[in-house]
């Protein structure tokens, strides 16, 4: 056994992951591009971008470069009373790109921190305006996060079961499709007719942990509208749709209405160093523009904009709006609609579905979609065996690569996932 494995073993306590029972973790000593290097010398393809962080490949000589030069000019500074050129910078970049109307940055450490902040924001707007508003809306099988506010706008389940008694109330719509619609929107309209609706948050056309659920953007459009309609604020919580994950820059660029606030980590920096951006609209800093102290956002966590990590975010943002990585999201979208049609009437697929570099397909199982169904223990070794790193969602494998990806290496993940498919009976 190797001395990282050892020590693992002895004192590291892995997320998601029971203590006993399962598989020993790989040592990776290594990563470039779309690969990951275990100890051993296997080399792994990373299908998954490693839980969807990493968008143009790993050890990315421009974000090293960055990261290098920043970390030996100004390793951090407190972000309270000074500031600095990242991320003034990285702010102004992130405004230019955002949905129409956002124009304030916060910053923050990873995903759960930034829409954690766009709660506090959002009922701190009304508590400043000195309106009686608290009720938040969210839609059932939604992820936001693990801190607690995050957790009580996500969905009710064994994740979060032991919290349950201290997670705040939270009304919770249908999960919508095409059938549900009017049951949607019923229920949303009486909800917003109580005028108590601080917020709606929402993950924009593809919620993620609960399968790689795609919906329809028509009927969030009509959410959008009647929340708006009613004077609630909209959050659109892009952690993983963001940075050009659907297509687009942003997913809610595909919605007739932009949010009111918008959270953004994951990509942020390439997948190189945690950052959390909770971005507002000018209407909601209105509410805390006052010297009156008890109007203030008191927020901030000791990392808050630190210098290293928003220099690989310039430099991760810098790659994404050049024409080649619009080009390569553009040629994955391809590949992933193209190979998508040639297994949509498999007798083992219940659905597959594309949206930009998202390729979700859901095994039919016979017991419906679950995250805790069996295959999940089959897929994901089965995959790693081939030397392709696709980590499932219970019975859904989705495929959300780094977009250096090549043709090559797309093509070689549909044939393994073509070859699991045969194996199933």
């Amino acid at each position: 056994m190797s001395t990282i494995l050892d020590n693992d073993k002895e004192y590291i306590w892995h997320p998601f992951t029971p203590l006993k029972g399962m598989p020993d973790p790989l040592p990776i000593v290594k990563a470039e591009g779309a690969y990951l290097y275990t100890e051993s010398g296997q080399k792994i393809l990373d299908a998954v971008s490693s839980w969807w962080v990493n968008l143009h490949g790993h050890a990315h000589p421009n974000i090293v470069k960055a990261i290098a030069e920043q970390a030996a000019t100004l390793e951090h500074v407190i972000f309270a009373g000074f500031t600095h050129k990242p991320a003034t910078e990285l702010a102004k970049k992130l405004v230019s790109i955002f949905p129409e109307g956002i124009k304030k940055v916060f910053y923050s450490d990873n995903g759960s921190t930034s829409v954690e902040v766009a709660l506090k924001m959002a009922i701190q707007y009304w508590f400043n305006k000195g309106i009686e508003k608290k009720r938040i809306i969210a839609f059932e099988g939604a992820y936001h996060g693990d801190t607690f506010g995050s957790m009580s706008v996500g969905d009710r389940s064994v994740f979060s079961m032991p919290f349950q008694p201290y997670l705040f109330e939270v009304t919770f719509l249908p999960f919508p499709t095409i059938d549900n619609r009017e049951e949607v929107i019923n229920l949303l309209s009486q909800t917003l007719e109580k005028g108590d609706v601080a917020a709606c948050i929402y993950e924009p056309l593809v919620q993620g942990a609960s399968g790689m659920r795609i919906y329809p953007q028509e009927i969030l459009d009509e959410v959008i509208h009647l929340a708006k309609q009613h004077q609630a604020l909209c959050i659109a919580d892009e952690v993983m749709t963001g940075f050009g994950r659907t297509g687009k820059l942003f997913a809610s660029e595909y919605l007739s209405l932009p949010p009111d606030i918008i959270c953004v980590s994951k990509g942020i920096t390439g997948g190189f160093l945690p950052l959390g951006v909770t971005a507002c609209s000018v209407e909601i800093i209105h509410a805390f523009d006052t010297a009156d102290t008890l109007k203030t956002f008191y927020h901030g966590h000791s990392y808050t904009a630190n210098p290293i990590a928003c220099a690989a975010a310039l430099a991760s943002f810098d790659l994404l709006v050049s024409e080649e990585t619009q080009s390569k999201i553009q040629e994955i979208a391809d590949s992933h609609r193209n190979w998508a049609e040639t297994v949509k009437n498999h007798p083992k697929v219940v659905k597959v579905e594309c949206l930009g570099t998202i390729l979700v397909i859901e095994i039919n199982t016979g017991e419906g979609s679950s995250y805790f169904s069996e295959i999940r223990t089959k897929i994901y070794p089965y995959f790693l065996s081939k030397n392709i790193l696709l980590r499932p969602l219970g019975n859904t494998i989705y495929c959300m690569p780094p977009y250096c990806i090549t043709k090559e290496e797309l093509n070689t993940i549909y044939s393994e996932i073509n070859a699991f498919l045969a194996t199933l009976h």
